[in-house]
């Protein structure tokens, strides 16, 4: 069980400094790409010093192609630059506007979150706790490898705010249900709208492997929430079992009678939250939806900004963040610091030829939605271990 000490050991100031640094290294190493490599643009009629010629006739622009361009003074195509590139970012009213709204949508995710827990918690603490609680949980998630995420940190927060272990730990296991249960819930949402080619990149070498690693990661997924319904809702004297089989072990035996009256707890919970009616559920997965489409917007927020893209784009970007996030989940860098700035160009790249301005899109991206809580919880987390230091514990 997570303590006070294991709590500032897990948030050292190096994974804070790593977190960026992976983050910004990524992106760097993204524009210098970008930059490097041949890469075609297309600008004004008769501003350009290239024009387009189909070199391999597969009636399709290939803008990494030399040979596809020809010199000529008036055409429409320039090699990419730092200034052709950064042309295209028109800082008007409707850009500052997207912009904002992206913000805006930061807000309203960590506002569903809150709910979200607010209500799980059956309100035995107040909503702006409830607020502290979520900022605190995303600066666990985001120092921690995706496939860890902070639900041991979430466990003990919860439990330092008034609710038993017990309690604490099975609303945590909920929470992963519900998210687990919007994932799988979208995915044939957005194959209404689009074809499953336009998930991936459009490379076939690379489009094939990310469609394993996307579909098995489905796959896996589904059973997950299928065991998590089934410890909390079907089976929860499993919990019990589990741990105390788990806590058979020499080295964690001392833990033992504890980890049980966890067990036990889980147990009795899991009875009082079949009991809830079917408007406490609604409620909170209602939040749950309401919190991820917040998440998600931010992006296509972010790309109308500068991209001006259509409604059908939308659907397309939004699905394509399943895919983003599938890969954020399995990242072994910390709040997957990295890993999703180089997903992000990769599977965002087919909405402009512009590598480079995609790359800048991307860190954008990560300034709004990640590096803030990094930044949040650093300066809550003290104060919030301070108020809580001689609280006594629910469970004891």
């Amino acid at each position: 069980m997570a303590d006070e000490n294991q709590i500032k050991k897990a948030f050292g100031s190096w994974k804070i400094f790593l977190a960026i640094g992976l983050g910004l290294f990524v992106t760097g190493f993204m524009i210098y790409r970008s930059l490097s490599q041949i890469n075609f643009v297309e600008v004004p009629e008769g501003q350009g010093s290239f024009v387009w010629i189909d070199a391999n006739h597969n009636n399709k622009i290939d803008f990494e192609s030399a040979a596809e361009f020809v010199a000529k003074k008036g055409g429409n195509y320039d090699e990419e630059n730092i200034s052709n590139s950064f042309s295209k970012i028109s800082w008007n009213s409707s850009s500052i506007f997207w912009l904002i709204l992206a913000i805006v949508f930061m807000f309203g995710r960590d506002f569903f979150y809150s709910l979200r827990i607010w209500i799980l918690c059956k309100k035995v603490f107040s909503f702006s706790r409830a607020i502290i609680i979520t900022f605190i949980w995303e600066f666990a998630s985001a120092l921690s490898p995706g496939v860890v995420g902070g639900a041991a940190v979430a466990m003990f927060i919860v439990n330092r705010e008034g609710v038993p272990l017990g309690r604490s730990t099975a609303i945590v296991i909920i929470t992963a249900l519900m998210d687990n249960l919007f994932f799988i819930l979208m995915i044939p949402f957005v194959f209404l709208f689009i074809d499953q080619s336009q998930l991936f990149p459009t490379d076939s070498a690379a489009s094939f492997g990310v469609e394993v690693v996307f579909w098995s990661g489905f796959a896996i997924m589904f059973g997950i929430c299928l065991i998590l319904f089934a410890s909390i809702f079907l089976f929860p004297s499993l919990a019990t079992r589990f741990l105390g089989f788990i806590f058979k072990f020499k080295w964690l035996r001392k833990w033992r009678d504890k980890a049980l009256k966890t067990g036990e707890e889980v147990e009795i919970t899991s009875i009082e939250l079949k009991k809830e009616p079917i408007g406490f559920w609604f409620k909170s997965f209602g939040a749950t939806v309401l919190s991820w489409i917040c998440r998600y917007l931010v992006i296509n927020c972010i790309l109308q900004a500068f991209l001006h893209l259509n409604f059908l784009q939308h659907i397309t970007v939004l699905a394509k963040q399943l895919v983003l996030w599938l890969f954020m989940l399995i990242s072994p860098t910390p709040g997957a610091s990295g890993v999703a700035e180089y997903a992000f160009g990769e599977l965002l790249i087919d909405f402009t030829e512009s590598a480079l301005l995609v790359s800048v899109l991307a860190l954008l991206w990560r300034l709004i939605s990640y590096f803030p809580y990094l930044i949040i919880g650093a300066l809550i987390l003290p104060k919030w271990l301070k108020r809580n230091r001689f609280l006594q514990k629910p469970n004891q």
